[in-house]
């Protein structure tokens, strides 16, 4: 079950969030931490936003 758990955890992008706090807390004079929900919005638009403000996606 914990298989399962962790699995989704990750498809969601709950591990990149914890990653990513560990390596900012690693770096010391790094900007502040995001929150999960900053990080997450952050990521979603990195990943589906084309660069220069257009909208993304497959099609």
């Amino acid at each position: 079950m914990k298989f399962f758990t962790e699995l989704a955890h990750r498809m969601v992008g709950g591990q990149s969030y914890d990653h990513y706090v560990q390596r900012m807390k690693a770096n010391s004079p790094s900007p502040p931490v995001m929150s999960r929900e900053e990080y997450f919005h952050e990521r979603q638009k990195a990943r589906y936003c084309r660069p220069g403000g257009g909208k993304g996606g497959c099609c």
